[in-house]
């Protein structure tokens, strides 16, 4: 795999050549260390949340479906901000709002991390909506910058959420151990990874301010994303595998508990989840882009997902890490060609941020429902049957939307 650190204004796009001549220059090494870091922040926040998510609701007096809240506020944020998020884009350029993003989302950690119930679902409004930013912008801005290169750059991304991901889950009791402050520490502590993030995008902003604005005048979509099926399919899809993911986030290590498993195992069962899906992340995002069409990794992704919470549902704790590899082997390439679908889909780098702001609006919408429901079920039934069986029923609606965004063609 090789990889040109050149900025996209500098690569003339020839649909002939499959390959661009290694070249690293301080500019390039810090534009994908940009990217590594920026990808670092946007899943390692939410995930480090699950593993103590009974912690916290001790210590607050909270319900089941309360705490889900911490998940699903997030996820609101992501809602209702992803359509608006372009227009900023376009007004002050990809580099300087990735930026702010960064800064909020510092604020937002530090106070979701100050102990009260207020600070702590204020700090979550406001990590969602810096964690926004990046889920709708980072899509269009590996397809501006690495165009000829984009399934490779899509899953070098993909890897690196996943991957803090798995390490905040696995990690997240340790570190409120370590650090004495229980809870707090255990959310609070990935503050220092978005402020060791802020230095390093700094370049991308004084260099790239004006040259990667999206360019209105010669780049429209002229295309009403609403009334496309394929656009549609390409929400559904996006909204339904975030779903399945942050319910598994926010409450398979509470699920592991209350079927007798010791709480620090519990965080590590998520962390197979996520180990697992960094070799989807990283080989699905090439494989899939090369390939003439996606329909049969989306039938592959709800056989996987189907097996693994089969199992869970069966066999409960038992064999517990081989169903939660299934889960993440599909997990990992579900949300890969969810991103995929986005730059594959699209024309231009306007349509693809304006296809990742409807696909992530509507989208969260629907993932937001997940996990206070999911919690809500068992408040009411004192069982976690009938919310797994909930995730079983979205594999399939997960498979045949991906099946009709997997078609070969482009939106109209």
């Amino acid at each position: 795999m090789r990889l040109s650190f050149q900025y996209s204004r500098k690569i003339k796009k020839d649909k002939s050549s499959k390959s661009i001549p290694w070249s690293i220059n301080s500019k390039g090494l810090l534009l994908l260390l940009g990217v590594i870091f920026m990808a670092s922040n946007l899943r390692a926040p939410l995930t480090s949340v699950g593993p103590v998510v009974d912690e916290i609701s001790k210590a607050l007096s909270l319900s089941n479906t309360a705490a889900g809240l911490i998940t699903t506020i997030p996820l609101i944020a992501f809602s209702l901000l992803s359509g608006i998020i372009p227009k900023f884009s376009k007004k002050y350029g990809m580099e300087l709002v990735l930026l702010w993003s960064l800064i909020l989302l510092s604020i937002g950690l530090t106070f979701r991390s100050l102990g009260s119930i207020v600070t702590l679902f204020l700090g979550a409004g406001l990590v969602g909506a810096a964690i926004t930013v990046g889920n709708v912008l980072m899509p269009a801005f590996i397809k501006n910058k690495f165009p000829n290169h984009i399934g490779a750059m899509m899953g070098v991304y993909s890897v690196m959420m996943n991957l803090t991901a798995a390490l905040a889950a696995g990690f997240s009791i340790t570190l409120g151990n370590i650090s004495g402050l229980g809870w707090k520490g255990s959310i609070g502590i990935w503050l220092v990874l978005s402020l060791i993030c802020i230095p390093i995008w700094l370049p991308q902003v004084k260099e790239n301010r004006k040259a990667t604005k999206l360019k209105v005048s010669t780049e429209r979509s002229v295309t009403n994303l609403y009334k496309s099926r394929l656009a549609w399919a390409i929400t559904v899809f996006m909204g339904v595998q975030s779903l399945m993911y942050y319910c598994l986030a926010a409450w398979l290590p509470k699920i592991m508990q209350t079927w007798g498993m010791a709480e620090g195992d519990s965080g590590w069962i998520l962390s197979y989840v996520h180990f697992a899906q960094l070799p989807m992340a990283l080989f699905g995002a090439i494989i899939a882009g090369k390939m003439k069409n996606q329909k049969l990794l989306a039938v592959i992704i709800g056989v996987l997902y189907a097996t693994g919470i089969v199992g869970i549902l069966f066999f409960k704790t038992e064999y517990i890490v081989l169903w939660s590899i299934l889960i993440g082997l599909a997990s990992g390439l579900a949300y890969s060609l969810s991103m995929l679908y986005l730059v594959l889909r699209t024309k231009n780098t306007t349509q693809a941020t304006e296809m990742s702001g409807m696909a992530q609006g509507f989208g969260y919408l629907i993932a937001a429902c997940g996990p206070p429901l999911f919690g809500a079920s068992f408040d009411i039934t004192q069982s976690w049957i009938f919310s797994l069986v909930l995730l079983l029923v979205m594999c399939f609606i997960l498979c045949f939307t991906g099946i009709i965004a997997g078609k070969a063609t482009q939106i109209e």
